[in-house]
């Protein structure tokens, strides 16, 4: 394996978790969002990740990570009882995103912890590479 291939594979972990830690943000900033309709109510998202394979790490346990884009949740948009509210259809009932909150705040800890875990990686062969420079001196 090549030297610097660590730092493309713990750069590319570290990019799809800004990726998947900005899509729990989004999701959470609308968790609370109504609408009149079960169509047009918000519906929670997550990123697909892929495991990329070149010519030089086919045979290698080190592959980047590519974020082939973002899935939006099949779930059904659960509809309340709320003649008052202005966003209320016809019949009274608004539309709630389908986000479960206690999902994306473990999923937030959990991209946050692998988003750490790369940097921890990187610095880690930062050193062993700077000792390894140090020895012929």
């Amino acid at each position: 394996m090549p030297s610097f291939n660590i730092f493309d594979v713990a750069g590319s972990g570290m990019s799809a978790q800004t990726v998947r830690l900005n899509t729990t943000a989004s999701n959470l900033a609308n968790a609370d969002s109504v609408s009149s309709t079960a169509g047009a109510a918000y519906k929670a998202r997550h990123p697909v990740f892929k495991a990329v394979q070149t010519a030089l790490n086919q045979a290698q346990a080190g592959q980047p990570v590519k974020v082939l884009g973002i899935a939006q949740s099949q779930d059904k948009s659960p509809a309340r009882y709320e003649p008052g509210n202005p966003m209320a259809n016809a019949d009274g009932y608004v539309y709630a995103s389908n986000v479960n909150v206690v999902e994306e705040m473990a999923d937030m800890i959990s991209a946050s912890r692998s988003y750490q875990n790369n940097v921890e990686v990187m610095n880690t062969s930062k050193d062993l590479m700077l000792a390894t420079l140090k020895l012929g001196q």
